[in-house]
């Protein structure tokens, strides 16, 4: 469903809450934080109550960068903290997902059992494991979910603070990795309309800066590359090393611009018994597809995977065997 097609249920929704709990994914970036600084501030327009739910511990340089300066005006919450917050009538609570559709990828789980009324914003494609409580906006022909919250927005005509217009903008460059992925002419428009609201390109550009030792680290990565079956570039991060998520996904972004690799793969550790991996695809290779018999999710273009317990040889294996399987079907 596009979203203006959910605008009018949207809009209904929202009229009858009074208390809004904003979530996204585990481990926010900055599509999922620009998306929901978007509707914060749409939604505190019209006089509503929002929260900012999140449990992330540590936050992405970019994500760090744009909390550092709004941090202040925000009420932040964590999942254990949302009861203290509830309006006591219940139909008056509602929660608004961001950026995910997967409830594994929740700070909680169980979050949307916690009320009535469920909104998902998303353009990542649903699975098994998609929240189908409430309204359900899913568009994966979107770039980003900033695409999507910021056309919704524009359609109300709101006024946004420079800083939550240049983090909607921030989040589309991220997800269309610099307008190559999923980049379609309402893209385009998007960000001209972002621009018209105040967006900094100059400062999209500062909060997607990197760090230069941790960019010296990813290059050693990619000098250890694999090629498999001709167009799929694999990387393994170094066992002595814990990798952040948005290194594992730099480093697939960078594979992917390279002559006749069609999708890549980054496997790192992410924390002691944690292994991630995040994928990227020109969209011909289902990478979605391929992590999610792994546990992880995303779409054709930008997926990811988080898995407990195992090591890298592990799951490299394991991610072997899901590749094997897709070009077995696809013969």
């Amino acid at each position: 469903m596009r979203i203006l097609e959910g605008k009018k249920e949207f809009h209904k929704m929202i009229r009858h809450a009074q208390n809004i709990f904003i979530v996204g994914h585990q481990d926010l970036d900055l599509d999922a934080l620009g998306c929901a600084l978007g509707m914060y501030e749409m939604l505190k327009n019209k006089n509503k109550h929002c929260y900012l739910v999140t449990n992330d511990k540590k936050n992405e340089l970019g994500v760090e960068k744009v909390l550092a300066e709004v941090r202040n005006q925000l009420n932040i919450i964590s999942t254990s903290q949302i009861a203290e917050y509830f309006h006591p009538i219940s139909r008056k609570n509602l929660l608004l997902i961001l950026d995910t559709n997967k409830k594994n990828l929740l700070p909680d789980e169980t979050l949307d059992e916690q009320f009535d009324h469920v909104i998902v914003i998303d353009h990542h494609d649903e699975s098994d494991n998609s929240v189908t409580k409430g309204l359900i906006i899913i568009d994966p022909d979107a770039s980003s979910t900033c695409e999507m919250v910021t056309e919704l927005i524009d359609s109300t005509r709101a006024i946004l603070d420079p800083i939550v217009s240049t983090t909607l903008l921030a989040g589309i460059v991220l997800d269309t990795n610099n307008f190559i992925l999923k980049t379609t002419a309402k893209t385009y428009y998007t960000a001209y309309n972002l621009t018209r609201l105040g967006a900094d390109p100059k400062k999209v550009q500062y909060l997607l800066k990197q760090d230069l030792k941790q960019y010296i680290e990813r290059q050693k990565t990619i000098t250890n590359v694999k090629v498999l079956n001709q167009n799929i570039a694999l990387a393994v991060g170094s066992s002595e090393l814990i990798y952040r998520r948005e290194d594992l996904a730099k480093i697939a972004d960078t594979l992917l611009l390279f002559n006749k690799i069609e999708a890549s793969f980054v496997i790192g550790q992410t924390g002691k018994k944690t292994i991630g991996i995040s994928a990227r695809s020109m969209g011909e290779i289902p990478i979605q597809d391929i992590l999610e018999p792994l546990g992880g999710g995303g779409d054709n273009y930008n997926a990811a995977c988080k898995i407990e317990d195992s090591t890298l040889e592990k799951v490299e294996q394991s991610l072997k065997r899901e590749l094997q399987k897709q070009r077995n079907e696809n013969e």
